[in-house]
């Protein structure tokens, strides 16, 4: 894909400047009132075929804002933009492959790379010492694989699976590669979401990985990202150039502590679907201070904030609700203050960015669209919430 210098004044909005060259407040146009597919649709087919000019910095991230776009464009059920094969084609020519069996046992991860810049080349002798995958682009790639409706059971997922074992820590938690990176819930989320989508669970030791996450709830029944930590629906605070838009996951610290413990016990099998219908109301985990947790972040704009203090943002609608959808508790949030706020962020050039009136970009884009499935938008497709894609796509 192309690269370009992006404007958001070749949309012609015609902002009046003041002296300072920043937009009038007079200029800037009030939020649209509805939720406008065919603008979205737009600004995702122009991430599809021309990479902005902001996002080249980006550029190791690859596969995770093909990831954003082309989910985006399934929820808006809109792949037909997509040219399905070639996709996977691309996709799958990221994928790190062993020289022999025995290279499975080294302690590196063949998974996929994030981008071509991370797919280093072999030498002169056709060796590539540093040639492991990353678990978030992982994700990212089988969840497009899946989207574009590539058959899974066709790939070398036995390299995948294998070598993921070697991730995971004596305690349970994963690191996202084989040396020099943390450990906390996003990548033990993304060990499952991957296990979960090759249906082979080989790749990882579940009792122990649900004791880690068990031992990452606090007092106040959210989750941290490690054990000891301040509860979180965010995940934007830690460094990691590979999440700066999975984790914000992928990746963004923005993916949630709470979102991945809660979402990889139920993709794990641990906790069952829509808890508070249950009649046996005994789990795992504290569901009632959970709960509670969850819904005292709506704040009183109707948007969701990723901890307590913090400002309501457009992802943690995603992070939050999906949160809500797996206990059975989102019908217990002010739907319509939700829906308010969200309009609020949504952009004129299509996408939503993070805090109204700020311009859109592809992260906050996508998870704007997952909170208006959830809220279910008509002309959306719905949500698997713990695998944060279409549920066409879980099947």
């Amino acid at each position: 894909m192309a690269t370009r210098e992006w404007n958001p004044l070749d949309f012609d909005i015609g902002e009046e400047e003041d002296e300072e060259g920043t937009p009038s407040p007079s200029s800037i146009s009030p939020p649209l009132q509805y939720f406008d597919r065919d603008r979205h649709v737009a600004f995702l087919e122009m991430m599809y075929n021309v990479i902005p000019h902001h996002y080249q910095s980006q550029e190791i991230n690859r596969l995770t804002l093909a990831f954003f776009t082309i989910s985006g464009l399934h929820l808006l059920r809109a792949l037909d933009r997509v040219d399905k094969d070639r996709v996977a084609d691309w996709v799958l020519s990221f994928q790190a492959h062993p020289r022999s069996r025995t290279e499975l046992k080294n302690g590196q991860f063949y998974g996929f790379h994030g981008s071509r810049t991370s797919q280093f080349p072999p030498d002169e002798n056709g060796v590539s010492a540093r040639n492991a995958g990353h678990l978030a682009s992982t994700y990212c790639a089988l969840a497009i694989l899946k989207t574009v409706g590539f058959n899974l059971l066709t790939i070398d997922k036995e390299s995948i699976l294998i070598s993921l074992r070697n991730l995971q820590r004596p305690d349970g938690s994963f690191m996202p590669v084989d040396v020099g990176a943390e450990t906390d819930l996003r990548f033990v989320y993304c060990a499952a979401a991957i296990c979960f989508m090759l249906e082979d669970w080989s790749g990882m030791d579940r009792e122990k990985a649900k004791e880690y996450i068990l031992k990452c709830q606090s007092y106040d029944g959210g989750f941290g990202l490690m054990p000891g930590l301040e509860s979180h629906g965010e995940l934007n605070n830690i460094s990691s150039s590979y999440w700066f838009m999975f984790c914000q996951l992928c990746v963004s610290r923005a993916g949630g502590g709470t979102y991945c413990a809660v979402a990889s016990l139920r993709l794990m099998g641990y906790i069952e679907d829509d808890l508070l219908s249950k009649t046996v109301t005994s789990s795992i985990i504290n569901v009632p201070l959970l709960l509670d947790w969850c819904m005292q972040r709506q704040a009183i704009d109707g948007g969701f904030q990723g901890r307590a203090n913090k400002p309501s943002d457009t992802c943690y609608a995603f992070w939050i609700g999906a949160v809500l959808r797996i206990l059975g508790g989102y019908k217990f949030i002010d739907k319509i203050a939700l829906h308010r706020f969200l309009l609020t962020c949504q952009s004129e050039f299509g996408g939503f960015s993070k805090y109204p009136g700020d311009l859109p970009d592809i992260y906050h884009a996508y998870y704007g669209y997952t909170a208006f499935s959830l809220l279910e938008e008509p002309g959306l497709n719905p949500l698997c919430a713990e695998l944060g894609m279409t549920d066409l796509t879980a099947i």
